[in-house]
């Protein structure tokens, strides 16, 4: 039995390649089924952000080499540049790198909540495609224990710090006065949720919510007095919309440099600010080579989230003190599982061993043998039997050189070497 946890995040992938490795959600199902199928993996869970792509696995040993051939083909990389810049945990580290994930430690934004919810969607898609066993779900409700004791034992959690949170700050530090602003928001989703947020609360002009289907857009965008529209009419809101943040999972670009162009142009090429949240990017890059377009992907953003980040420093320590805690109670539990699988044979074999001796002892006091006789001979036969193969394979380990086991031998059987005496 062994635990991994294998994959790329904003720390060793470029945006570029982390948009390649990403999964749709319509795929998942099928990548988990795919990826127990071809791969030495018994339990699996694939989470996929915007910042990561990370798979967890349990498999009889280690599989490092096939699963990673099989995350290339997948997503059809050359798997020479997938092991550059991939990273794996083994055992107590992939426990450890979980809950640090659900923590919030590992994020582009220290301790931003979201990831929390992203990988319990991960273990409910792992469920429902039914690659998650009783291991991996333990390793999971262990995670999210573990997450929960953070965020209520530390202040990891407060002060508003998220991609959305920066992507609003960054757009206050370019607009002096963001109550003159008009803002276009595009996608629907829990991100965009943030932004639409934190816009509202500085007190933007006008807010606009393009998506895919205009119930969600509306549904949105009656949270914060906003107005909702379709994707296609995008070209339209883009001419009085002075900020554009975007977060959808579409695969191909929604915003093109020709449409952006074209708006610039009805604007007397007034500037727009703009973010691309989305992973693959929603936005064309040459988009940012227009002079009046200060575009901006989530890894542009690292210097406005470090200075939100300094409240949170003290508050890290901590959890990670947590999370050590955690893990190592994980592994304790889980080696006494084991130990759990042990004792019940031991004991099946040891009932029966004692069923035997009790019916010959039975059949005895029925052919009428004296029964202190009987009972004298059922403790002998007893005690022989079950001393028997533990003495048998004990002085095979010490005639091959195994001479810790007489050591492990009296601390199992709790002996005290002066009875001896």
């Amino acid at each position: 039995m062994a635990f991994l946890a294998l994959g790329i995040n904003h720390k060793t992938a470029s945006v570029a390649v982390r948009e390649r490795v990403a999964f749709t959600p319509e795929k998942l199902v099928e990548a988990l089924r795919e990826l127990c199928r071809l791969t030495p993996s018994r339990e699996a869970a694939i989470l996929s952000t915007c910042n990561r792509s990370e798979l967890y696995l349990e498999q009889d040993a280690l599989a490092v080499d096939e699963v990673l051939a099989w995350l290339a083909d997948f997503h059809q990389l050359n798997v020479a540049e997938l092991r550059d810049c991939a990273y794996v945990h083994a055992d107590e580290a992939a426990v450890r790198h979980m809950m640090r994930v659900a923590c919030g430690l590992d994020s582009l934004v220290l301790g931003e909540p979201q990831i929390l919810g992203q990988m319990k969607s991960a273990y409910a898609v792992a469920r429902e495609a039914g690659t998650v066993g009783p291991l991996l779900g333990r390793l999971f409700q262990a995670t999210f224990s573990t997450a929960k004791t953070v965020r209520t034992d530390t202040a990891i959690g407060e002060n508003p710090v998220s991609v959305a949170f920066a992507a609003v700050s960054l757009a206050k530090q370019i607009f002096a006065d963001l109550h003159r602003s008009q803002a276009l928001l595009i996608g629907a989703g829990e991100t965009i949720t943030l932004v639409a947020r934190h816009l509202y609360e500085q007190g933007v002009k006008r807010i606009v919510v393009a998506n895919r289907t205009l119930e969600r857009a509306s549904q949105l965008a009656e949270q914060f007095g906003a107005h909702a529209v379709l994707l296609s009419e995008i070209p339209n809101e883009l001419v009085n919309s002075d900020i554009v943040i975007s977060s959808t999972a579409s695969q191909l670009p929604i915003l093109g440099k020709g449409a952006v162009e074209r708006a610039l142009k009805q604007r007397r090429y007034k500037p727009i600010f703009m973010v691309d949240i989305a992973v693959p990017r929603d936005i064309e890059p040459e988009v940012g080579n227009l002079d009046d377009v200060y575009l901006y992907t989530v890894d542009d953003l690292h210097e406005v989230i470090e200075e939100n980040l300094k409240s949170r420093q003290g508050a890290a320590r901590a959890a990670e003190e947590l999370v050590a805690n955690g893990a190592d109670e994980f592994m304790l539990r889980l080696r006494e599982l084991a130990a759990v699988d042990v004792l019940k044979a031991y004991r099946q074999q040891c009932e029966s061993l004692r069923d035997e001796e009790l019916a010959k002892a039975q059949r005895a006091l029925a052919n009428g043998s004296p029964a202190e006789e009987v009972l004298q001979q059922l403790a002998r036969g007893l005690t022989n039997k079950l001393l028997h193969a533990p003495s048998v394979q004990l002085k095979k380990l010490t005639a091959a050189g195994r001479l810790d086991a007489l050591a492990l031998a009296q601390e199992l059987f709790a002996l005290d070497e002066r009875s001896e005496h």
